[in-house]
């Protein structure tokens, strides 16, 4: 039960790191992103702060598997 778990915690970060980097482009490319002055809007803002959350549980879940891992769960 532990090694599948771990298992699903290195699946968790891996399609984190390759998923939402590729959306983040998008967002920032989306003309919702910016104002007619150029200046970043609360979409960009609030899309920018969920995958910053993502990509950090992303590394915790890989450090949490690597940890458990290592100790041999």
């Amino acid at each position: 039960m532990a090694s599948l778990l771990i298992v699903l915690l290195l699946a968790n970060a891996l399609f984190n790191v390759v998923v939402w980097p590729a959306f983040f482009r998008r967002v920032a490319k989306d003309p919702r992103a910016k104002d007619a002055s150029g200046k970043r809007t609360r979409f960009f803002t609030v899309h920018a702060v969920l995958i910053g959350l993502a990509l950090a549980l992303a590394v915790v879940s890989a450090v949490v598997a690597i940890i458990a891992a290592l100790q041999g769960v």
